[in-house]
């Protein structure tokens, strides 16, 4: 049987700086400690929830939990579910099971675009093969669900407009742009569905099922979406880092999978002769690696992009997005929530790993 990874660390909100720079000020406190109870309470529901009675299912469903992870999106349920009665049974378990969710996806993804690594350890699928990464992440989905169907039915349509957002998003990305589309603006919208759909439910799930004012959910979901494509282009730019130890994935992942990413497609609009043979390269060495060659060739053409201007024009575009989303804030009350939520944002584009 394969070794588990290791168990989640207790400060989970330490692994976005949550405690240095959110919750700043002695005001914070208070707010701090209902975030990491809450999130307490929801690690120990996905560990039950998590738990299968087949030997084999159990150990592929727990793998990911296992190696830790930022827990992001159970944080903001917990954040915006103290804008009514704070964390309710339902709030847990729609937060639960969007984050179950969240790593449902994640086995899919890493089949999908063939990577290697994951959180610091082997893919699911480089230890069991696709077709079990495949079904553990069809599993997860399944178990998410049925705790949501234990909420009721707002609960479920959020749980399937969700779902379906992200099934499009990966379809659209495995597709690619199409005659016509903006290939900058046809990524942005997929990012949208992968990753800012997911981030925008457990905004929302927070406000909904604790009974908060209905005219705070259009806001938080729209902060949710926002924030989530910040995140992701930030993680584009992380993608191209060079230190594998820190990010848990080798430098150039997703685009030695030939899946393009906001860097390779601004890089793509540069007009001058060495931007466009750098682009060359890239194409040239990703046809290279499909047909079966080393995929360390692309090293050195990633090391230039790395330090190209279209990589720091997709940090600068990841802060524009976040401060998209503070601004989505404004209909929220002033007060510690807000003030975590505006610093959640800016937090997200800041980060190294």
């Amino acid at each position: 049987m394969t070794p588990r990874p290791g168990t989640p660390g207790s400060q989970i909100a330490s692994r976005l700086g949550v405690t240095e720079r959110i919750f700043v000020g002695p005001r914070m406190r208070k707010l701090l400690t209902t975030v990491e109870e809450g999130l307490d309470l929801v690690e120990a529901r996905l560990a039950g929830e998590l738990k299968v009675g087949d030997s084999l299912a159990d150990v592929t469903s727990r793998y990911l939990y296992e190696a830790g992870g930022k827990r992001m999106r159970p944080m903001l349920a917990i954040l915006t579910a103290q804008l009514g009665s704070g964390v309710t049974d339902d709030v847990l378990a729609g937060a639960t099971a969007l984050e179950m969710t969240h790593l449902g996806s994640l086995y899919h993804d890493d089949v999908m675009d063939e990577a290697d690594r994951r959180r610091g350890v082997p893919s699911a699928h480089a230890v069991w093969g696709n077709n079990v990464a495949i079904l553990t992440g069809d599993l997860l989905f399944s178990r998410a669900s049925q705790l949501m169907a234990q909420v009721g039915e707002r609960a479920i349509r959020l749980q399937a407009d969700t779902f379906e957002r992200l099934v499009l998003g990966q379809m659209h990305e495995t597709v690619g742009a199409q005659p016509g589309d903006d290939p900058v603006e046809f990524y942005l919208q997929v990012l949208s569905d992968k990753t800012g759909s997911l981030i925008a439910a457990a905004a929302e799930t927070g406000v909904v099922f604790s009974d908060a004012s209905d005219e705070y959910a259009a806001p938080v979901r729209e902060f949710g979406e926002r924030v989530g494509v910040a995140f992701q282009l930030l993680d584009d730019v992380i993608d191209l880092s060079a230190d594998p130890a820190e990010t848990g994935k080798v430098p150039g992942t997703d685009l030695r999978a030939g899946v393009p990413t906001m860097p390779y497609l601004l890089l793509g609009r540069a007009t001058d002769p060495a931007s466009q043979a750098l682009k060359v390269t890239i194409d040239e060495g990703v046809a290279r690696i499909s047909d079966g060659a080393d995929p360390a060739i692309l090293d050195e053409p990633l090391a230039q992009l790395r330090v190209h201007p279209a990589t720091e024009a997709t940090r600068l575009l990841a802060h524009e997005w976040s401060d998209r989303a503070v601004a989505a804030l404004a209909p929220l009350p002033d007060g510690q929530v807000r003030d975590a939520l505006t610093r959640f944002a800016q937090v997200v584009v800041d980060r190294s790993s």
